[in-house]
């Protein structure tokens, strides 16, 4: 046995020198490979490195984790399936001294310009308020200028929320350009008591206190401030500026799904020096607050701004928000929508059906509250509208969201269905619950209704059936007179303070049990008379005993309590003094029907003084004209961007139903209806469309 060969040792050595030439085939094409790549790679690297953060592999989504110091880091999703991550000089804890100040005399945005990354290629500096914002300049993320109004807005009611909330924990807040707290009203006689009595109430409260009280300041993060949650961020420009604007913030964290968009705002964090304020999150909104329902996980502040519908966020908003004190801050763009153009589609997103009236804007923020209270009602919560606003193309809406299972109870009693007739446009509203107080107890029971019969009274014609739609108060005076007095006495602050001060003092004149409204065009217009002025038939109004207001979401509105019956009564005393011609009207429509009845009313038109509302004799700008062209609602955000052409194609398209085009060959060239019956003279050249003229010549033709 010894002098046989050892065929297996031979074997085991082929083996191994087979096995170490494969490896060596791998290590020199991986070599080969990495090289190629890194002509690409290296130098993405390198600018990722350049504003701060370290590449890692390994991380599929961006989610918020602890770094060094205590301040909040982000990790951000790469295209090549890494990650970024705040290298150790990025998270080491700063003094206040070492942080880039924030203020005027500073880079915009109060940016420290040694420590901000620059410009990539492509890329543009937007300014808002404080705020520089590195934006893209094709459309691959969302941002739309002309909603600096909503911004605006939402800063201020902010920053009057934290003072009422953390004024309760002893902590005051500062504001860049902020004197004195002045309550400013429109009643002149009753402005100085309330300033007075405000200021001997602070006052009071700092001797009971026997020590200064701390402050909040822009900027800095408060230990017992407010946690803010801006769903669907974007470019992150809103929870940048509340970074910079809204002093009493714990923490701001902007999310959004889109890698691009989250990457973006962690680069704008940075840029605007906010880095220690605002954290960056690439997650889906719904599962981020769904994540977040736990008591001790809410947030104070939830700011919904999607494009479109927020309907598939509402559930988990109404769950994240905390108990008691949580503010829910919703923005709905779709009002094609809401304002009664599909009212299947609203009822699919919102529960509710839409009615397309002349009061169709109040009615969409209605419909949103309802929204809102029914699926809080869910989780034995309840809203509380702060301010209802509808501006532009949108509306927006700031809730406080509360809970109670007795209090939540109240909801169905809180809603109510619109008859709307078809015919003069009256309404009347049916609320769905029926709630009588016994004491100390409370019984709920179903309502009763109609409150009208099938045809209208006043000019015969069907009713449509709408809603249901939220028939409690939309505004909160109180807080609302808050956030006005503040914007008033800076109004340096924002750049559409004015705009703002308009607005709110419209709110605070509006009739708050009143729902819904009519126009003064829209009521001329049914009876085919001249349109009254508005003093006119606001004094009218007053002179028959009733309440009238305007109303902010529309010009020439009437707001009243006065039955329909009393306006349509004012409108035939009016059409006495401005007679129309009778012979001219149908007898089947609403106009003849309602002016055939003589009125009970005998209208007065003497214009009152108290006709006059405050905000109109003060010249307020109260309803904007347009910003600029084509200003309406942008294009969704893609992720390859706008092509070029998109400007041209939608000039292309503006009017294009007034200017006809006198080039036939442009227009369909499918048969019409006619041609399939073979009933068409037009014979085998028949299009979709010719003329009356042309189809006589050629039966003229035929029959010579």
């Amino acid at each position: 046995m010894s002098g046989r060969p050892n065929i297996f040792a031979e074997q085991n050595i082929g083996d191994i020198w087979q096995s170490m030439l494969i490896n060596a085939g791998h290590w020199v094409r991986s070599a080969v490979a990495h090289r190629l790549l890194s002509g690409w790679r290296d130098p993405l690297f390198k600018a990722l490195r350049e504003t701060g953060v370290a590449v890692r592999r390994g991380f599929q989504i961006m989610d918020p984790i602890n770094a060094s110091g205590g301040h909040q880091t982000t990790t951000v999703a790469d295209t090549a399936s890494e990650s970024v991550t705040p290298t150790k000089a990025a998270t080491a804890t700063k003094t206040p001294t070492e942080r880039a100040p924030n203020g005027p005399a500073n880079a915009p945005g109060g940016m420290d310009t040694g420590m901000a990354p620059g410009l990539l290629s492509g890329e543009t500096v937007v300014k808002e308020g404080k705020a520089a914002i590195l934006f893209p300049n094709a459309n691959e993320v969302f941002y739309n200028p002309v909603q600096e109004f909503n911004r605006d807005l939402t800063c201020a009611v902010i920053t009057e929320y934290a003072r009422e909330l953390l004024s309760q924990k002893g902590v005051r807040l500062v504001v860049p350009g902020e004197k004195e707290r002045v309550v400013v009203c429109l009643s002149e006689e009753s402005q100085e008591m309330e300033g007075v009595k405000e200021q001997e109430e602070e006052e009071e409260g700092v001797k009971k206190q026997g020590v200064k009280a701390p402050t909040a300041v822009v900027g800095e993060p408060c230990e017992q401030g407010i946690r803010v949650l801006e769903g669907l961020a974007a470019s992150g420009l809103r929870s940048v500026r509340f970074a910079l604007e809204v002093p009493g913030l714990r923490s701001v964290t902007a999310n959004d799904c889109s890698a691009r968009a989250a990457a973006l705002i962690a680069r704008n964090a940075q840029y605007n020096g906010v880095s220690h304020l605002l954290k960056a999150s690439q997650r889906d909104a719904s599962i981020l607050m769904y994540e977040a329902r736990g008591r001790k996980d809410r947030y104070d502040v939830i700011d919904l701004d999607p494009y479109g519908s927020p309907a598939p966020f509402v559930d988990a908003a109404v769950q994240a928000v905390s108990d008691g004190a949580g503010l829910l801050c919703v923005t709905c763009t779709d009002m094609a929508v809401m304002a009664g153009n599909c009212g299947e589609t609203c009822y699919n997103k919102y529960g509710s059906v839409s009615i397309k009236a002349k009061y169709c804007h109040e009615m969409a923020l209605r419909i949103i509250l309802h929204s809102l209270d029914q699926r809080a009602g869910v989780y034995q919560r309840y809203i509380e509208p702060l301010l209802s606003i509808s501006a532009d193309f949108y509306i927006r809406v700031f809730v406080r969201v509360h809970t109670g299972q007795a209090k939540a109870k109240n909801s169905a009693s809180k809603q109510a269905l619109v008859y709307n007739c078809v015919g003069c446009g009256s309404f009347h509203l049916q609320r769905m619950g029926k709630r009588i107080s016994q004491g100390k107890n409370i019984k709920y029971s179903a309502a009763t209704g109609p409150p009208i019969s099938p045809t209208c009274e006043h000019c015969g014609q069907r009713h449509q059936l709408g809603g249901p739609i939220w028939a409690e108060p939309i505004h909160n005076m109180e807080f609302v007179q808050k956030v006005l007095s503040a914007v008033s006495g800076n109004l340096s602050r924002f750049g559409t303070s004015r705009r703002i001060e308009g607005m709110l003092s419209m709110v605070t004149e509006e009739l708050e049990d009143v729902p819904l409204y009519y126009t003064l065009d829209g009521l001329s217009s049914t009876v085919h008379c001249n349109t009254p002025s508005l003093l006119q038939f606001r004094s009218a109004v007053l002179h028959a005993g009733y309440r009238v207001s305007l109303s902010h979401a529309c010009k020439n509105t009437v707001k009243t309590d006065a039955p329909p019956s009393v306006i349509w009564d004012i409108m035939r005393g009016w059409e006495k003094k401005n007679p129309v011609k009778r012979e001219k009207l149908s007898e089947t429509s609403p106009a003849f029907r309602i002016l055939s009845k003589e009125p009970i009313l005998q209208a007065c038109f003497t214009v009152r003084e108290d006709a006059n509302p405050q905000s109109r004799r003060r010249q307020l700008v109260r309803f904007q004209e347009n910003p600029h062209a084509n200003w309406g609602p942008k294009a969704r955000a893609k992720a390859g961007g706008a092509p070029p052409e998109l400007d041209e194609r939608r000039k292309q398209l503006q009017n294009k139903r007034k200017k006809p085009t006198e080039d036939t060959s442009q227009l369909k060239s499918f048969p019409c209806k006619r041609f399939r019956q073979g009933t068409c003279s037009q014979g085998e050249e028949c299009c979709y469309s010719h003329e009356p003229q042309q189809e006589e010549k050629a039966n003229g033709e035929k029959t010579e």
